[in-house]
């Protein structure tokens, strides 16, 4: 079998990139919280860093990309566990994705994106559960809801066969993790010690660089190949980016009579999120609509989310939920095959309300339903079962202490 160099040294590339992302936001994380807990929201980045690479080698690749519906995995939902422990996987095999490079670049380039993934819903519950509780959670949320989203869209699983677009994980990371982060504050509650928020902005703004860098290899590398629509999507993450950021900043500037930095940061963040699942499917005109529909869907979202009290405390939902679910309805309206180049798998097309194709837009609605009701009610009842097995939550001595000092034994200021 002879690879193309071209396109594997770029999917290791972006797949370095993509890793790159969760120490970002460890950082965006570690900025946004009080100073006594610091250390712990950064170490559960960190933790998923190792903790995932263990699970998808033991069983995590194999659940994802072993068989396709009707051919050899379960149900249509996961796969068939051959590939348990990569056995079969071998130096030459080529990737599922595309022929022209191995497998292994498959196996890591994937792998980075579950590692991210729950990492992201850490900011939900942060200063409230205890780090045996989220180790727990992380093996749990990842077997029992992030491996049988990935085969259901990406592996070849029933999703997949109804026609199902997710270029690069509106659906699988940003629905399923924002909805999860959503049924964790309702079920951990709110933080009975009023933290002092944000501590470090510089830490902020660096995280956002760091995932906005990162993002080109989320976005682009999810073509998993080198041609005119990795470079569509690279655009694409650009514009979206660029102008979410100052449409967040205005809102903030009409609503709170100042411009600012955290929530120019914060728009960015929920256009990168929003365009994500339709970067390699839209024009950069669309781009821009995207970018600007996130920051105000996003905006508003956080809005209902203060006024009804709801302690997500780094507004995990409003920005990944609630951008991830717009953009994959938005992929239903502006996706269109126009782009696209001779000899492009038309299959990888998709083609929306923009093309006519009306029928396309409900299957991404349904989707967009299905994956937020099941990563919102799967891990609501993990929760449950994770809290008679060992206490979730910390107590509100705890809180007080921070939990740096009572989890770790560290603090990161003297």
């Amino acid at each position: 079998m002879q690879f193309d160099p071209a396109s594997t040294g770029f999917m290791l590339i972006a797949s370095t990139l993509v890793m790159f992302m969760t120490p970002g936001l460890a950082f965006f994380y570690g900025g946004l919280v009080g100073r006594k807990n610091v250390l712990t929201i950064m170490f559960q980045s960190f933790a998923s860093l190792c903790v995932t690479t263990v699970i998808w080698y033991l069983y995590g690749f194999s659940m994802c990309f072993s068989g396709s519906y009707g051919n050899g995995d379960i149900l249509g939902i996961i796969g068939n566990f051959k590939e348990s422990f990569l056995a079969g996987v071998n130096l030459m095999d080529p990737s599922t994705m595309n022929p022209q490079v191995p497998m292994f670049v498959q196996v890591a380039y994937q792998m980075m994106f579950a590692i991210i993934t729950p990492a992201l819903i850490t900011g939900a519950f942060t200063n409230r559960v205890r780090f045996p509780a989220f180790l727990i959670f992380l093996v749990a949320w990842l077997t029992l809801v992030y491996f049988p989203l990935v085969h259901l869209i990406w592996g070849g699983g029933l999703l997949a066969v109804w026609g199902v677009k997710d270029f690069a994980g509106g659906l699988v990371v940003h629905v399923s993790a924002g909805f999860a982060a959503l049924a964790s504050v309702l079920f951990v509650g709110k933080r009975k010690v009023e933290d002092s928020g944000m501590h470090n902005l510089p830490f902020v703004a660096l995280g956002t660089a760091i995932l906005w860098f990162g993002w080109y290899g989320f976005n682009a590398g999810s073509e998993f190949a080198v041609n005119p629509v990795t470079t569509a999507a690279f655009i694409n993450t650009d514009f979206a980016a660029s102008f979410a950021g100052p449409t967040w900043l205005l809102l903030d500037w009409v609503f709170k009579r100042k411009p600012k930095f955290s929530g120019f940061l914060t728009g960015m963040v929920a256009g990168l999120a929003c365009v994500t699942p339709a970067a390699g499917y839209i024009t950069p005109a669309s781009a821009v609509l995207i970018g600007i529909l996130a920051s105000i869907a996003s905006y508003i979202a956080v809005t209902i989310k203060n006024n009804a009290g709801l302690d997500d405390a780094l507004d995990v939902f409003g920005v990944h939920g609630v951008g991830g679910f717009l953009g994959t309805l938005l992929l239903g309206i502006l996706g269109t095959a126009a782009v696209t180049f001779p000899g492009h798998d038309p299959s990888a097309l998709a083609s929306g309300i923009v093309d006519g194709n009306v029928g396309f837009f409900w299957k991404q609605f349904a989707s967009d339903l299905l994956v937020a009701a099941y990563g919102f009610l799967f891990t609501l009842g993990m929760l449950w079962v994770i809290n008679r097995i060992t206490p979730v939550r910390v107590t509100e001595k705890e809180e007080v202490e921070g939990l740096d000092l009572i989890e770790h034994g560290e603090v990161a200021y003297l």
